[in-house]
């Protein structure tokens, strides 16, 4: 993994404070943030509201060793307190279910903090612009925990097709099947999928929840612009209130052509989000549950095996690479390349000498969610209708 900035002694920058909404005792993905805030040694968690509960709160953050005087009842008081404090957070991780995404960050932009948070960053698209506009006036980094394009080989992709190794790019495709829906389980009492079920909460189904990741990778990787798309959404679950199997045709504004196929009723696939980009001279695939190797196909000639830290990995996927080839790296390390790849922006904000970012560091930010999420709006505008084509917003 990169290094991060350093000041002019030598000598490592203090850690990012960082506080965390939501993500308390028995959230999944408040663990996940937390472990890749820390596997590069960036960040420190110091504040939470860790739940709507204010035992469940004081029990979270006990079990963090937080301070009592830092854990907080409710998202409110902490951005007015954390603002106030000479020590107060420098960025926050927002870890709930969707639909509390806007009010939260809106609070903590407004108390002049950095935003981490999670995807999709808002239920409604108006939400979203007026964040970003935010963001912008405040001056503040707003990054959006899309972890798939964390990946080394991800990245490698990346470069490649900038690198027109492909050529000119016709057809995209990417999938993302689960199988863990199959069955009502939101009626079991099953916390994660009561919310995600919920349209209320999570503001569609599996298009929101796992084809925003799809559509993000394909979009990270090729770099086209998507103009317009056509889309089917079913809910194959008896009484059940959001999507659980969208499928999704696309074109671009080069005339590319691909599409999206999202499902969590697929029984025998755990997490299969994969991705294929096809052009004039080659193709590419890659598998996330196979995230160190990438195959490669110039037309005409033996496929090539890719692997990473391996021959011809490339220097914007070594750039994010830890340890030597042969040794997997997976979703917590990918999840963590996000965070710190976004630290090194949050330490040259602090100005004075704390330096300047790698010029290839980047990762989501608030204009990525924006059109993720103008991109579940279209696919539900589109299936509504019956399957019409729907123009997506330019950016």
């Amino acid at each position: 993994m990169v290094a991060a900035s350093k000041n002019t002694a030598g000598r490592k920058p203090a850690r990012i404070r960082l506080g965390m909404v939501g993500g308390g005792q028995g959230a999944f993905i408040g663990a996940v943030h937390r472990i890749a805030a820390r596997l590069d040694d960036q960040y420190e968690l110091v504040a939470g509201a860790l739940s709507a509960s204010p035992d469940k709160a004081l029990a979270s953050g006990r079990e963090l060793g937080l301070a009592d005087d830092r854990v907080y009842d409710n998202y409110e008081a902490m951005a007015r307190a954390e603002a106030a404090r000479d020590d107060g957070i420098e960025a926050v991780a927002i870890v709930t279910p969707n639909h509390l995404h806007a009010p939260i960050a809106t609070a903590f932009l407004k108390a002049g903090i950095h935003v981490i948070c999670d995807k999709p960053v808002t239920v409604h698209s108006a939400d979203a612009r007026k964040l970003a506009a935010l963001a912008r006036k405040q001056g503040l980094i707003f990054a959006v925990t899309h972890n798939y394009s964390g990946y080394p080989m991800v990245r490698l992709a990346r470069q490649m097709v900038k690198d027109g190794r492909l050529g000119d790019v016709r057809v995209v495709q990417a999938e993302y099947p689960q199988d863990w829906l199959t069955e009502p389980l939101e009626t079991t009492g099953q916390k994660q999928a009561a919310w995600r079920t919920d349209p209320v909460q999570a503001g569609g189904g599996a298009i929101g929840d796992i084809g925003s990741h799809a559509w993000h990778l394909a979009d990270y990787v090729s770099g086209l612009a998507l103009a317009e798309l056509c889309a089917e959404l079913s809910s194959f679950v008896p009484g059940r209130a959001v999507d659980d199997n969208a499928q999704v045709l696309l074109r671009y504004a080069n005339g590319a052509r691909g599409a999206i196929w999202a499902s969590q009723v697929a029984p025998g696939h755990l997490n299969g989000l994969r991705l294929r980009v096809y052009g004039s001279r080659g193709g590419l695939e890659w598998s996330q549950e196979q995230p160190n190797q990438l195959r490669f196909t110039p037309f005409g000639q033996p496929t090539q095996l890719l692997e990473r830290g391996g021959a011809g990995f490339g220097e914007a996927g070594a750039r994010v690479n830890r340890i030597p080839g042969g040794h997997p790296e997976g979703y917590l390390e990918a999840f963590a390349t996000i965070y710190s790849e976004v630290a090194q922006h949050l330490r040259a904000a602090r100005g004075g000498k704390a330096g300047k970012p790698d010029k290839a560091s980047h990762f989501p930010t608030i204009d990525d969610g924006l059109r993720g999420v103008q991109f579940i709006e279209a696919v539900q505008r589109s299936s509504r209708q019956g399957g019409r084509w729907v123009k997506l917003p330019t950016p």
